[in-house]
């Protein structure tokens, strides 16, 4: 659940579904210094079990496409199914055909893998923040 500065200042919260530790540590390390509240979740299951039991704390959801437990046009359907306004950023390092099919199911946006710190920030910035 998001931390509550005060009754109208929620911080920002982010949902990183990925199955490599290296990268889930880096998001919440950045993104966490920019102020935003992050969880982590190592794999497309153990994502879709806490986005079922917290859906309504999150913003953002940042995906990986190529997990070996499921991929990510699949767990953007789990998500979609529990909240049809899921907000999703895939980070992928398939070719672009992949993201593409997947905003014509609602995905929100794509990071091509690797990427840039300034970017990954950049592109949630645009994403949920207000203003």
């Amino acid at each position: 659940m998001a931390v509550m500065d005060n009754p109208g200042n929620r911080r920002q919260t982010i949902l990183a579904i990925d199955d490599e530790t290296e990268i889930l540590e880096v998001i919440l390390k950045i993104l966490g210094e920019q102020g935003y509240k992050v969880h982590t979740a190592a794999g497309a299951r153990e994502g879709i079990e806490y986005y079922e039991r917290n859906w309504q704390g999150i913003d953002l959801v940042l995906l990986d496409y190529l997990m070996p437990d499921m991929t990510g046009d699949l767990v953007l359907e789990c998500l979609q199914k529990v909240n049809p306004d899921v907000r999703v950023i895939l980070l992928t390092a398939c070719d672009d055909n992949v993201a593409r099919r997947m905003f014509e199911t609602g995905l929100r946006g794509y990071i091509q893998k690797p990427f840039y710190l300034d970017d990954l920030v950049q592109r949630v910035r645009e994403e949920i923040d207000p203003g």
